[in-house]
């Protein structure tokens, strides 16, 4: 497969292009040069660029190419792990999580851990979370970026993936969180529009919306428990840890709720977010449900977002969807550096090796530490290669489930039961690889849902007995984090923020009923 872009096509695509890396370095111009600054955007946030920006970075090449992939193989289910984080994820950062980052002033998500145990669990958290962003967010997302571009215009892969790392990498490591936001709005509009073009030109091509209709029949969210890859099981444990670490304890996504001007509008970005959350993956699925009928026999189902982008699409908007997707890739990477840097530079970088280190030095390690990222995050792709005979969404949701469970048990019991000690968060988070990799050899045939469910709940259960057994921290250390019923309730002085439609909680109910009627419906 090899698209020829006309000459309106290229001009749309090299716009965008040109457009996104102005943008960036626009961006990037206008903070000043502390730590504030580059890592959290000034704390200037409002409401609608944290939901948009938290979208933004969320999808990428793995959503437009993998998940559109799951879902023409296996059909509605693959909306279920987003529509699933809606749930559960932001619904634990909204409630449970938010009110802490913000109160205590944290830059990053580890420094919560360190407040909450210690140096060594914030340590932990910090070299787990950095394997799961170079193994599987920028890895990824390179890698299928770069095989929809070698699909569609015949660029090698490698070549693809130093070109998208590289014009990422320049306005990301110039102009910090700043520059990122900035360029993920732009990118959020330029997704959404090339996705609307690409789901209309497909269901057009397949019969209209009738089409879509009569796939409906099949739609379920809720499989048998035997099933290979979704079963109903997966709720147990599975997606509850996998999403509450990525929405709620994720540095590539809370990070954007550090930066808000005040806590109303972190909890009004969170649940524009899930409006977000809500609509974008219909855009993605949509396309996928009816193509079997265009074209059945796909060799691979990852090759369907190239395929339709190809067969189906007029000039003007095949530029446009090509820069969708490269808007997916690059706002995804964007965000997965800074958060890399800012980890690297705040829990690694200033207590370990500069302590006095001046603004100027931390912003200048930080940008260091971005070239870095980005070399490694290259080399890795080459892993991606030898598991492209299966679904690479698949694939990642397996690594999640590598890293996951033993930080969202870390965490959750960190928040919610003041018994908690260090020592336990240490045994769940160093206990939750080792696991992870014996269950897979041991089970090979056991849905990874499913053995990332056991992995969490032995991690719970480990770092409970551990801390039972082990001194806690006194009441007096712990205050401030630890929940309660005041955490669902904003600060006195940002109370009246919150009258009328303008409280958080009346459009989070909007979009909960939503949810919740679709998984009732097809259950």
């Amino acid at each position: 497969m090899n698209l020829n872009l006309t000459a309106l096509d290229a001009a749309i695509f090299g716009i965008y292009i040109l457009g996104v890396i102005g943008l960036g370095i626009y961006a990037s111009r206008k903070g000043q040069q502390t730590k504030r600054d580059y890592f959290l955007a000034g704390d200037k946030l409002p409401w609608w660029m944290i939901g948009g920006s938290i979208i933004a970075a969320n999808i990428s090449s793995h959503h437009l190419v993998g998940a559109m992939g799951v879902a023409y193989s296996r059909g509605f289910v693959a909306i279920a792990m987003e529509w699933g984080a809606i749930l559960m994820g932001f619904n634990a950062l909204l409630w449970i999580f938010l009110p802490f980052y913000i109160r205590n002033g944290f830059y990053t998500v580890p420094e919560f851990l360190e407040k909450r145990y210690g140096t060594a669990a914030r340590t932990t958290y910090a070299t787990l979370i950095l394997l799961t962003y170079i193994l599987v967010e920028i890895s990824a997302v390179l890698y299928l970026g770069a095989l929809s571009l070698h699909s569609l215009l015949g660029i090698s892969v490698m070549t693809s993936v130093v070109i998208l790392a590289v014009l990422t990498g320049v306005y990301t490591i110039a102009g910090g969180l700043r520059a990122v936001i900035w360029t993920e709005m732009l990118q959020l509009v330029v997704l959404v529009m090339g996705g609307i073009a690409l789901t209309i030109a497909t269901v057009t091509a397949a019969g209209g919306i009738g089409a879509v209709l009569e796939t409906s029949k099949s739609w379920d969210l809720i499989l048998p428990a035997d099933d290979p890859d979704f079963p109903w099981t997966m709720y147990l444990g599975g997606v509850l840890c996998i999403s509450v670490f990525y929405c709620a304890t994720n540095q590539f996504i809370v990070q954007r709720v550090l930066a808000a001007k005040n806590e109303w509008h972190a909890r009004m970005g969170v649940v524009f977010g899930d409006y977000l959350k809500f609509l974008v993956p219909i855009i993605i699925t949509v396309p996928a449900l009816v193509a079997p009928k265009l074209f059945p026999d796909l060799e691979k189902p990852d090759l369907l977002f190239p395929t339709l982008v190809e067969k189906l699409l007029p000039s003007g908007l095949v530029g446009l969807v090509m820069a969708g997707l490269i808007a997916a890739v690059m706002s995804h990477l964007s965000g997965a550096i800074n958060s890399c840097t800012t980890i690297l530079t705040v829990d690694i970088y200033l207590p370990y090796f500069k302590k006095q280190a001046t603004e100027q030095q931390a912003v200048r390690f930080g940008r260091m530490a971005g070239a870095v990222i980005i070399v490694v995050g290259i080399l890795c792709t080459a892993l991606f290669l030898e598991h492209s005979d299966k679904p690479i969404f698949l694939y990642l949701m397996n690594a999640y489930g590598l890293f996951t469970p033993g930080i969202a048990a870390m965490f959750l019991l960190g928040i919610l039961w003041k018994r908690t000690t260090h020592a336990g968060a240490l045994a769940a988070g160093i206990l939750t690889i080792p696991m992870s990799v014996a269950m897979e050899i041991i089970f090979p045939a056991m849905p990874f849902f499913n053995r990332t469910g056991i992995v969490f709940w032995t991690c719970m259960i480990v770092c409970v007995l551990v801390s039972l057994a082990t001194k806690p921290k006194p009441a007096a250390a712990l205050e401030g984090l630890i929940w309660n019923r005041a955490s669902l309730s904003l600060p006195e002085d940002q109370r009246q923020y919150q009258r009328g439609i303008r409280n958080p909680a009346f459009w989070w109910a909007i979009i909960t009923a939503a949810v919740l009627f679709f998984y009732i419906r097809y259950a």
